[in-house]
């Protein structure tokens, strides 16, 4: 999953705490990279708990869950157009990359994969699909 507001995917961490931040934006899980923490006031783009105002949110499982006060909740139902990544509205994700292929996808994203499968796996470049 990549930053939302600046699309950086992250890469194998070393060892220790990873410096990436996670949130939940428009009730989606979010990855904020370390450059946009230290640019930005990213937690103020978050959502908060109704019930004690903390950004400690985790969405798992269908439901949203506050890490502070241990509030859960499931996803309002208005937030399913909107999209948690900067700048990208949620046709322009699931189009670009082939289909509804999920929230917040990352454009471009099916084809890296398939690219670096070939590479790694020794097979030549793959066809094109569609």
């Amino acid at each position: 999953m990549p930053c939302y507001r600046c699309g950086a995917r992250q890469v194998d961490p070393d060892r220790g705490e990873s410096p990436w931040k996670r949130g939940v934006r428009a009730d989606h899980q979010v990855l904020i990279c370390p450059a946009c923490q230290s640019t930005v006031d990213w937690s103020a783009e978050l959502d908060q708990c109704p019930v004690c105002s903390s950004v400690h949110l985790v969405r798992r499982l269908g439901e949203v869950e506050c890490r502070d006060c241990g509030d859960v909740r499931e996803p309002s139902p208005a937030a399913a157009g909107v999209s948690p990544i900067s700048g990208v509205s949620p046709d322009a994700s699931s189009a670009s990359a082939g289909g509804d292929t999920g929230f917040g996808e990352t454009p471009g994203l099916a084809e890296e994969v398939e690219l670096a499968l070939a590479r790694v796996l020794g097979r030549g470049k793959p066809a094109r699909i569609g």
